[in-house]
């Protein structure tokens, strides 16, 4: 009787233990598109339109220093024979000036471009990643990943918290915008 009884107990705890390993909870993932959140996110979408307008009143700046070097060019040509020697060679050093100065802006413009690009997907980075360290930590994920660069090659939509962190995003920059409305309003009060 008393090793049924001591059996039975092994068993029972046996079965016990067991539960306790198959209810373990599985570990979540989540993954994020940052590409995704910067298309689709109202600052995403207006850092998209700040870069397209400096981009284009640098352009508008760039043809009209085209189009008058061209001029110089054309005037250059025109009267090529009838200059003299000195004021021909004035007017071509003139040109190449003119020429390199317009190369180096628009060198210098693609950097501010570059630049400018670089500081809005920095700031919407920061946003994003605390706003996935917070769903994180709420949530009990494991691990998070970044979908183009943290290294994933497939992973399943179930485990995508991309829309999510978009909608906490988009409510945390319409807070903001808020906020800067009306301390805009105070000030103008103010004055």
């Amino acid at each position: 009787m008393k090793m049924r009884t001591v059996f039975i107990s092994f068993i029972f705890c046996l079965f016990c233990t067991a539960g306790v390993v198959y209810g373990a909870e599985v570990a979540k993932i989540g993954i994020i598109d940052f590409q995704t959140v910067i298309d689709a996110s109202s600052a995403g979408k207006r850092s998209a339109v700040e870069i397209k307008s400096q981009g284009k009143k640098m352009e508008q700046v760039l043809k009209e220093k085209e189009a008058k070097i061209e001029e110089l060019q054309k005037s250059l040509e025109q009267k090529a024979l009838v200059m003299s020697l000195e004021a021909r060679e004035e007017k071509e050093r003139n040109f190449r000036i003119m020429a390199n100065d317009l190369q180096s802006l628009k060198r210098r413009y693609l950097e501010n471009l570059k630049d400018l690009n670089l500081k809005l997907s920095d700031e919407i980075k920061k946003d994003v990643f605390e706003i996935a360290e917070e769903i994180g930590r709420r949530e009990g994920y494991l691990l998070i990943l970044e979908r183009r660069f943290g290294g994933v090659v497939y992973a399943p939509d179930t485990i995508d918290i991309t829309d999510r962190v978009i909608e906490a995003y988009d409510a945390l920059d319409a807070k903001r915008a808020g906020k800067k409305d009306k301390s805009a309003g105070r000030s103008e009060e103010k004055e």
